[in-house]
């Protein structure tokens, strides 16, 4: 832990409101109901940063390369959309 002690506070708050998602901002950017957020994390399809009951937190980037993924799947299985 000692190596984050040199960050200041204002930088990690700052990243934390820029690169961290809770899971309903999660759920809104994906465009997926809760329990298809379950499966995934359940499934190993992505990985929450970290996790306390009920409460995940995900890595905004980790978020946008699965958006970009589901996009390129929803073409290829649902193309009339």
């Amino acid at each position: 832990m000692k190596e984050f002690e040199y960050i200041k506070p204002e930088l990690k708050r700052r990243f934390i409101r820029e690169c961290v998602l809770t899971s309903p901002e999660a759920i809104e950017l994906l465009e997926i109901s809760r329990p298809r957020l379950s499966k995934m994390i359940k499934d190993g399809k992505i990985e929450p940063a970290k996790k306390s009951g009920a409460i995940s937190l995900f890595l905004k980037d980790d978020v946008l390369k699965k958006k970009e993924e589901l996009i390129l799947l929803r073409k290829q299985y649902r193309p009339w959309e």
